[in-house]
């Protein structure tokens, strides 16, 4: 469970990182590039400790199907809360076949 907080708050701050900036479009980019940057050092603080914690629990390819799957999730919440765009049925599509690839990364 431990692993799965880390990725959790890790997304959380990367997908800040990664889309937060879009909403402010008239800031100058070197300001959206370094705050991105700064952000992104705490996404890192999460992210190498669940890898280093879950490795061992989970293999590597596990680790990151999890991480996918979180990704999209919080993705999924911050694009409809933040930038308040609509999830369509293309997007739930891919995003159920992408899930549908976890059940084969974790087949024994």
């Amino acid at each position: 469970m431990r692993t799965i907080l880390l990725l959790l708050a890790s997304n959380i701050f990367m997908t800040i990182a990664w889309y937060g900036h879009l909403k402010y479009k008239q800031t100058p980019l070197f300001l959206a590039i370094l705050a991105s940057w700064l952000i992104a050092f705490v996404e890192y603080c999460f992210q190498v400790p669940a890898n280093r914690f879950g490795h061992g629990e989970f293999s590597a390819a596990q680790l990151k199907t999890i991480q996918e799957v979180i990704t999209l999730v919080v993705f999924s919440v911050f694009s409809v809360l933040y930038l308040k765009e609509a999830l369509r049925w293309n997007h739930a599509v891919g995003f159920l076949l992408i899930v549908v690839a976890v059940l084969f990364i974790f087949k024994k």
